[in-house]
């Protein structure tokens, strides 16, 4: 394939993504069980389940399907959650890598809305287009999956459509099922418009951390 698929430690302002290992067990228990009410569409383990989950994930690595990571926030130095580089595919040429999905993203809640899955997937989006120099990036969700759907949008992703029955159900009780898929991009054309776009959204939620912290400094 001419590309090692493996992802780097990536590290922002707000977040740094360590390759996941199970060293972030203990951490990722405590974060999943955090308020689950926002999982029903994604795959996101229980406490009790997260040593398999993690076996689950670097048996992918070891087939060379998937580059997990555990997504550190920098405040507190826990791993709040997990993402990954899935579904490499190559150029025709067999020369490098034309495309990747950004996926199997989840945050605790309380690590929800406060930046760090938009510095997640800036660091992803650049590792891929400016290291890898693939042509696109693909997110893809359940098409029911409003809340997903609205904030890989808010992250600079196109939707493209929806494909019917394209991928497994990940909601309890649909085991063995299909689900429509809500496919997103961002084209390498793309990327420098998104790229400055989602910097200063960055800015803007560091900004806020910054203030918060004053606040509580001075209260």
């Amino acid at each position: 394939m001419g590309v090692v698929f493996e992802g780097p430690v990536l590290e922002g302002a707000l977040v740094r993504l360590e390759p996941l290992s199970r060293r972030h067990a203990a951490d990722l228990a405590v974060a999943a069980e955090e308020d689950r009410s926002s999982y029903r569409f994604t795959w996101v383990p229980t406490a009790a389940e997260v040593d398999g989950y993690i076996d689950v994930q670097l048996a992918r690595v070891a087939e060379g399907r998937l580059a997990p990571y555990a997504q550190v926030d920098l405040a507190s130095g826990r791993a709040v959650g997990a993402t990954a580089f899935w579904d490499p595919r190559p150029w025709p040429t067999g020369d490098g890598l034309c495309a990747v999905e950004v996926g199997f993203t989840w945050l605790a809640a309380t690590a929800q809305g406060t930046g760090l899955n938009t510095e997640a997937k800036y660091l992803l989006f650049r590792h891929a287009f400016e290291n890898w120099g693939v042509a696109r990036v693909d997110l893809v969700t359940d098409a029911r999956n409003s809340r997903s759907r609205a904030a890989i949008e808010s992250v600079g992703a196109r939707f493209e459509g929806v494909l019917r029955n394209w991928s497994r159900s990940w909601v309890p009780g649909e085991e063995g099922q299909l689900r429509d898929s809500a496919i997103h991009s961002i084209t390498a054309a793309e990327w420098p418009e998104r790229r400055a776009e989602l910097q200063q959204r960055i800015a803007r939620f560091i900004e806020r951390r910054q203030q918060a912290a004053g606040l509580a400094a001075g209260g």
